[in-house]
């Protein structure tokens, strides 16, 4: 979020537009602008500013994980062993630069990082854990929790 998005005042309109785009960013202007009830011009120069403020940060397609070969998913808590800023943000950029960390988060109280991970095989996953965990002097502890049925995904952020 950038100082534009934190003063932007969004109204049901750029709402209803950001929740169509997160259910299918995939729709035409056309029909983002009929579902919505608004000129394609409006819809166009409304997706721009939302954009152009930080509010709308990308647009991705999401597949399916085993149809990518990535049947193995994980949840880690990782606990390092000296929390300084400095080693706190080594440890990020070692995990975000890695394809298989899906996502990094860093959290408070419990672990310092809560992790994402897919990998095709646990052989892969065993490799990803040895440079990221067990070659790294400062991780204190770690605990693996393997995905056995995704219940629910959704990455969208509601309206308020």
């Amino acid at each position: 979020m950038n100082e534009s998005t934190a003063s932007l005042t969004l109204d049901a309109t750029d709402w209803r537009l950001l929740d169509l785009l997160q259910a299918d960013a995939s729709l035409t202007n056309q029909a983002l602008a009929e579902a919505a009830h608004v000129s394609a011009a409006t819809a166009l120069r409304r997706i721009k500013r939302l954009r152009d403020a930080g509010v709308i940060e990308r647009y991705t397609t999401l597949l399916a994980p085993a149809f990518a070969g990535q049947g193995l998913q994980a949840i880690c808590e990782v606990t390092l062993d000296r929390q300084g800023a400095e080693h706190l943000d080594a440890f990020e950029a070692l995990a975000v630069a890695q394809v298989a960390v899906q996502q990094c988060w860093r959290v408070s109280p419990g672990p310092d990082f809560v992790l994402v991970i897919h990998s095709a095989t646990m052989s892969a996953f065993l490799a990803l854990s040895q440079a990221l965990f067990t070659q790294n002097a400062n991780v204190r502890n770690v605990k693996s929790f393997f995905a056995l049925k995704r219940a629910k995904f959704d990455p969208r952020v509601p309206a308020p």
